[in-house]
């Protein structure tokens, strides 16, 4: 077996988990990774390098991985179903590991018709659940989802995400519970604005023993701009109180109302039992996420 990846190490060991994003460009531009990276280096534990995020064509999330490391930050690969077939994904998966890549987030991902290419066929060969089972066999048993085996084995610390805010709500923790029987070892929560809804999520959570299963880290997003919260509430699942709205409608200062009550939520999501962090997503504002990080109390790091 290979050495643990870090935020597997962090986890285990009972440590408070703080991950973040790094979103590819839109183009081969290497350097606007690496400054994103060391914008986060030492602030985070770890960080997610999507896949073709929105349904856009970006980076390679597994490229951009890899650049991200090179500047001495742990990621998280993003794997979606969208756009491979069983072949590819399981080839990709080979490949990302051989490169040194320790971590995986399985997703459905975005339907194609959320970005600029709604023409584009998806694949979908295989579901976000069956994916996680996919990933975990390789690393657990050597073995692909044909039952043929892996001689070096992909050995990823795998992740997959839950809605608490989509309904049916049973539904979610059905999948949820899935996802963790499938193999998946943490999961990231969508973004989390109403606190009281939640609380109520993760106790039937905790009922079922999940939180003992899997490592679960809150979302947290945070928004720059009025529109950037009423843009975010349009999203299907999505939960957000009214009076948050209010709130960043009556700021004078946008920017340093989205950061209190990204500070607030924060304070109170790491009191809730049965989370083990927090995932701080600051789409188009990924500057932020230091001063986040020291303002909630988080730093430094641990060391592992």
């Amino acid at each position: 077996m290979s050495e643990k990846s870090r935020l597997q190490k962090l986890f285990e060991a009972g440590k408070f988990v703080v991950t973040t994003e790094i979103g590819p460009p839109m183009s081969a531009d290497a350097e606007n990774v690496r400054v994103k990276a060391r914008e986060i280096s030492g602030k985070v534990d770890a960080a997610n390098v999507t896949d073709c995020q929105t349904s856009i064509v970006r980076m390679s999330s597994i490229a951009a991985a890899v650049i991200a490391q090179s500047e001495g930050v742990e990621t998280i690969m993003q794997m979606t179903c969208r756009d491979r077939n069983r072949i590819a994904i399981q080839s990709d998966i080979l490949g990302a590991y051989a490169l040194g890549l320790k971590n995986i987030l399985c997703l459905s991902g975005d339907h194609q018709s959320f970005g600029n290419d709604p023409q584009s066929k998806n694949v979908y060969d295989i579901d976000s659940i069956q994916l996680t089972q996919a990933v975990a066999s390789m690393a657990n048993e050597g073995k692909f989802i044909n039952g043929k085996s892996c001689k070096t084995p992909a050995e990823f610390f795998v992740g997959a995400t839950v809605n608490p805010f989509a309904d049916p709500e049973d539904i979610q923790i059905l999948r949820l519970q899935k996802k963790i029987n499938a193999g998946a070892r943490f999961i990231q929560t969508q973004a989390v604005y109403d606190v009281d809804r939640f609380e109520a999520f993760m106790e039937k959570v905790r009922r079922k023993g999940l939180h003992e299963k899997a490592y679960i880290q809150a979302g947290i997003l945070v928004n720059k701009s009025l529109r950037s919260i009423e843009m975010t509430a349009q999203v299907p699942g999505m939960a957000i109180p009214e009076e948050l709205i209010a709130r960043m409608r009556d700021a004078d200062d946008k920017q340093a109302e989205g950061l209190k009550i990204a500070l607030e939520l924060i304070a109170k999501l790491k009191t809730i039992p049965g989370i083990s962090g927090i995932h701080i997503m600051a789409v188009g504002w990924e500057s932020i996420v230091p001063e986040l990080v020291g303002q909630a109390g988080f730093l430094p790091r641990p060391e592992i």
